[in-house]
């Protein structure tokens, strides 16, 4: 497969899905004149759907960043065990909006976030084989990656898969607070800091890592 063909399903696949996301937010019908109160608490009863909108958005930029990373800069060639690979990936990924649905409007439900977490799960597993694959197979052709960069990619890969497995068994404690978890796996994500945090604390207790 031509390695342009991939990148191109990726970026309309990415698209499409976060594109769907937003459709789970919709203002219920309201019969004849309304007062501003009341429009505001109608509008109110949304802000879970809204929230769960933002979060899973933010993921799926996550995903589509380590993806493009993982496929077009690592990756100098593509083979059938690596399309197998993504063609699971994007399954998962394609799932998203059906997961956030049930998160935003059960909210409150130790299951939505067992649904959710779970799905996390598994697409940060399916990143971290695809990774992998990339990186250590002797079919797929890459450029020089130092171990510090292997070593942030996996930090990457791996912590919202860890803050899900956290966060599952909390939801029957607090589920705030496994909603909480999810967004700072986002936010984790998200900064340019986290991955050079982690290399202080390494390096703190593991004085002999190399760069």
């Amino acid at each position: 497969m031509n390695h342009s063909r991939l990148d191109q399903l990726s970026d309309g696949i990415f698209a499409i899905v976060m594109t769907v996301l937003v459709f789970q937010i919709k203002l219920p019908e309201i019969w004849g004149p309304i007062d501003n109160l009341s429009l505001w608490n109608e509008i109110e009863k949304l802000l879970p759907l809204l929230l769960s909108y933002i979060l899973s958005f933010a993921l799926l930029f996550t995903y589509w960043r380590a993806h493009h990373f993982f496929i077009s800069v690592y990756a100098k060639n593509v083979d059938s065990m690596l399309t197998n690979i993504n063609a699971v990936f994007f399954m998962l990924i394609s799932l998203v909006p059906f997961s956030a649905s049930i998160l935003g409007q059960f909210s409150e439900n130790e299951l939505s976030v067992i649904l959710f977490g779970t799905h996390i799960i598994l697409i940060g597993l399916c990143l971290y084989w695809m990774r992998g694959y990339v990186i250590y197979s002797e079919h797929i052709k890459n450029p020089e990656i130092s171990q510090h960069e292997i070593r942030g990619s996996t930090v990457r890969t791996l912590v919202p898969v860890v803050f899900a497995l956290i966060a599952i068994p909390l939801s029957f404690i607090n589920v705030k607070l496994s909603l909480t978890l999810f967004t700072l796996a986002v936010i984790f994500n998200l900064s340019s800091y986290s991955t050079k945090l982690f290399e202080k604390i390494f390096k703190i207790f593991i004085p002999s890592i190399e760069n």
